[in-house]
């Protein structure tokens, strides 16, 4: 283990881009929230490096990899890799590396000493059990962002803090999933992506810059404990505020909203629409653009009160165009409408185009791929995708002989201890041989 009072950097392993460029990130996560708040500051230039411990091989310790459905098309466990791998894992370096023995663990504390921010996703106490807890990790780089990312934190209720969790459980216990839907008898209705795991992601890359901003003004690294159900709850508007001033507790409205109206989702002659006028001066414009209105509409509590009968007078309006026709309504009464995009209208959708928002990239396993691009976007340093989510070890050599010294010898020893694996492709070069499935797309 290198013990030292400064970080020992060690040479770049990815090329230089992006505001985050030279910030050096170990990523220890599992399972979508943790991996995606590293995947996020990969994306904007930092140096990310993926640590997986065995099997080195399906079924794998990060079962990310092997979520279905998998690419190539046809491919199996052996073969093949998770479309959720391929888009939440590019622009990363892949380390095998079992903490669980001691040369492992020294060569983890070896890369912690050379890194600035480390983020793991385990349930609280694993890596103490390990030896590597907090301090371990600081007596080799005073300076490290530690980010602990669980479903209910590091602390609290001992049955709670032990128990597992996914994003559907963070949905339930943070208050979300008690909002969608429509009301009693029909059951909440859960987000249709795993929102609650994704927004804790970005709530923990921003909270890993945090401490990394510390570190850097007083030379102290502290620890960063997030928990997912509490990055929803935090965002509930003022729910708690409601419940604890007025004893309000909110319930499911459907589509609509509890108070703001209209701002409702309604049906075109094609499809569904979104219509958003909460605010007086907007509802001015929107009973202009569905008029005539009765006078007494113009009153907000009455359009609160008599919902049905204004949502009424929208819906007859929606009903006569199409989803195109009531955007370029909206555009010209200066109405917030929109057409319910699914991701074949976003596919075709020239904005979404023209701001980059789709992204082409070749990954090592599944051969040439298109997703979603990069957000936010940067006028001097922006993002890119520069490389695809790589197999198991695939920088295996890079990683411990060029950024931690190892020599041959010592890399050979670990890797026939099983300390150190990997599971390369087993199909030939994909960027060679496939064509991308993505060109069948129209348009």
């Amino acid at each position: 283990m290198v013990a030292v009072s400064e970080p020992v950097r060690g040479p770049a392993l990815v090329p230089p881009f992006g505001p985050l460029a030279g910030v050096r990130v170990v990523d220890s996560a599992r399972f979508v929230a943790g991996p995606w708040a590293a995947t996020y500051l990969g994306e904007f230039g930092a140096e990310v490096i993926h640590v997986e411990g065995p099997p080195y091989a399906p079924p794998y310790s990060d079962a990310t990899r092997l979520l279905e459905p998998l690419l190539p098309e046809g491919a199996t466990a052996a073969t093949g890799v998770s479309e959720s791998w391929v888009q939440y894992s590019r622009n990363k370096l892949s380390l095998g590396l079992d903490l669980r023995r001691p040369a492992g663990r020294t060569a983890f504390l070896d890369l912690l000493a050379r890194s600035d921010i480390w983020i793991e996703s385990s349930r609280p106490g694993t890596y103490d059990r390990l030896g590597l807890s907090d301090r371990d990790a600081w007596e080799a780089n005073p300076k490290l962002a530690i980010v602990h990312v669980s479903g209910f934190g590091q602390t609290g209720d001992p049955g709670r803090i032990a128990a597992p969790s996914f994003d559907l459980v963070g949905q339930a216990f943070s208050g979300y999933l008690a909002l969608q839907g429509r009301p009693d008898p029909e059951p909440p209705m859960r987000a249709g992506t795993a929102l609650n795991d994704t927004v804790t992601g970005l709530a923990a890359a921003t909270a890993a810059l945090m401490a990394f901003v510390h570190a850097g003004r007083t030379g102290r690294g502290q620890s960063v404990d997030v928990a997912q159900y509490e990055m929803f709850f935090i965002l509930l508007e003022n729910l708690a505020i409601d419940y604890f001033a007025r004893g309000v507790v909110r319930g499911r409205h459907g589509t609509g909203h509890a108070r703001l109206f209209p701002y409702d989702v309604h049906a075109a002659s094609d499809g569904w629409v979104v219509v958003a006028a909460p605010t007086q001066p907007t509802w001015e414009r929107l009973s202009r653009m569905i008029g005539p209105v009765p006078a007494e509409w113009n009153d907000p509590a009455y359009r609160r009160e008599h919902r049905e009968e204004v949502a009424g007078k929208i819906d007859a309006l929606c009903h006569e165009h199409t989803g195109v026709e009531l955007e370029e309504l909206g555009r010209r009464h200066d109405i917030a409408i929109s057409r319910v995009y699914d991701i074949a209208s976003i596919a075709r959708d020239p904005h979404y185009r023209a701001r980059g928002m789709f992204a082409e990239w070749t990954d090592p396993v599944a051969g040439p791929v298109k997703g979603a691009g990069i957000a936010p976007k940067f006028s001097d340093t922006p993002g890119r995708v520069w490389r695809g989510a790589p197999w198991l070890g695939q920088d295996n050599d890079r990683i411990l002989a060029d950024l931690l010294g190892y020599t041959a010898d010592r890399i050979a020893g670990l890797r026939g201890e099983g300390i150190v694996g990997e599971f390369p492709p087993t199909t030939p070069d994909p960027a060679a041989t496939r064509r991308p499935f993505f060109l069948r797309e129209p348009g």
